[in-house]
Formats: structure tokens, C-alpha cells, sequence
């Protein structure tokens, strides 16, 4: 890490699909006046470019190639709504939201070269006055050295109900069944790859949201870098 991004804060929110940590964080860095980073966001994006080129996702070199030359940007939704995420020009935001996104993104996050690929984009974020990055090794991997760690939970069956809202508003033909299925399998994957699993920093305050309002996650959120960003 070069050592002029030493006294830039981070705010590492991690944890599992459906843990709320994406509306979470938006929220924060929004309060707090941070820069933004969804990592998640950059693997489903590679997953996207590399669909569009017709690339295999079990071929690392291919997919490799293409998490290095693929440009990803983000920028506020004039609505207020989730951050628009831009895809080689082009605004993949409600693409990138389903469901074969994210099978896509779990499926090439477990390939080294592609993290590591992505890893010097990630940090490219880290600026004043601070960053809040939401993922899933943002605290283990990406910013181990951040000031504030926090690792989001929520009980499977939970998250699969708010997927299932979420995905039915958007018109999308989906069953709470298939959804619970898919987000179990999802956290096995994740939990089980031998490269950056899924799991709390030793350092992260962990917060399970089951049932929490998200007003209240956020204020536990703000609560801990408060000091920070007085």
C-alpha cells in the first residue's frame, strides 16, 4: 500500500449476499461524505463483459484478460436510487442485479488471477476524505489495515425474503424457494474457496440484521466511525 494512502480512513462493511451490507453502506458513505466502493459490483461486472464476449467463466486465462481490460465506473442516480454501475460505456446496473450476475461473480471471484487482477482497482478507491467499501474480503484482504471493520450477517432465510422483495418489485419471476436454495449454495462457495473466503476480519465488529431496521444499522454503522469523522 503506498504510503501516501496511510491516512485515508476506510470503513470495511462486509458479509454475505442479502446482509444488507450494499444499502448499507450507500447510506454511510452518503452521511459520512465518503467515496464509495462495491466490490461486488467489479466481479459482477467482469462476469457481465466476459458474458457479452462469449467467454467460458471456467476459463481463467480468458476471464483474466478480461477483468484487466474491462472499465468500470460508478455514478450517483439522480434519483436517489443504487449507484449506476458503467460497464464499458454502457450502464449495466439492472443487469447486473440478477440473480445469473451473481452466479457469474461467485463463480470467477474463486479464480486467483481475477482477484488479483481487480485488487489494484479496488484500492484505487481509497481517497480523501475517506472510503466505505462493501464486499466480502474488503477487511481480510483488500483493507486490512482499515481503521473500522464491520462484518454484516442475517439468517439465510431472511435474506432469501429480502432478495425475494426486492426482485419481485423489480417484475422478476422468482420463487422464495429457489432464492433460499441459491443463497445457501451461495455462502458454501464463498465460505469454502481456497482463495479470500468468506468470513469476519479477526478485528470486524460483527452485526447480525436480522429483523433490524435499516435506520438502525446504520446508526450502529455511523456509531463506530463517529470519532473518525468528527
Amino acid at each position: 500500500m503506498p504510503r501516501s494512502h496511510a491516512p485515508v480512513p476506510v470503513l470495511t462493511i462486509d458479509g454475505p449476499s442479502g446482509s444488507g451490507k450494499g444499502t448499507i453502506s450507500r447510506l454511510v458513505a452518503e452521511r459520512l461524505g465518503w467515496h464509495l466502493l462495491d466490490s461486488g459490483a467489479l466481479y459482477r461486472a467482469v462476469g457481465y463483459a466476459a458474458g457479452m464476449e462469449g467467454l467460458d467463466l471456467s476459463d481463467a486465462e480468458a476471464v483474466t484478460r478480461c477483468a484487466e481490460t474491462t472499465r468500470i465506473g460508478f455514478r450517483p442516480d439522480p434519483t436517489g436510487g443504487e449507484t449506476r454501475v458503467i460497464v464499458n460505456g454502457l450502464d449495466a446496473t439492472d443487469e447486473l442485479r440478477t440473480e445469473t450476475a451473481g452466479a457469474a461473480a461467485s463463480a470467477i471471484a474463486a479464480i486467483p488471477s481475477v482477484r488479483q487482477a481487480l485488487l489494484a482497482k479496488q484500492r484505487s478507491f481509497r481517497k480523501a476524505p475517506g472510503l466505505v467499501a462493501d464486499g466480502r474480503d474488503m477487511g481480510t484482504v483488500i483493507f486490512p489495515d482499515a481503521a473500522h471493520k464491520v462484518f454484516l450477517t442475517a439468517s439465510a432465510e431472511e435474506r432469501a425474503k429480502r432478495r425475494y422483495k426486492q426482485l419481485k418489485e423489480k417484475g422478476l419471476n422468482v420463487t422464495l424457494g429457489t432464492l433460499l436454495r441459491e443463497i445457501e449454495a451461495r455462502d458454501a462457495r464463498d465460505a469454502s474457496r481456497p482463495v479470500a473466503p468468506l468470513k469476519p476480519a479477526e478485528d470486524a465488529v460483527r452485526v447480525d440484521t436480522t429483523g433490524m431496521p435499516i435506520e438502525a444499522v446504520v446508526a450502529k454503522v455511523l456509531a463506530l466511525v463517529a470519532p473518525a469523522g468528527e
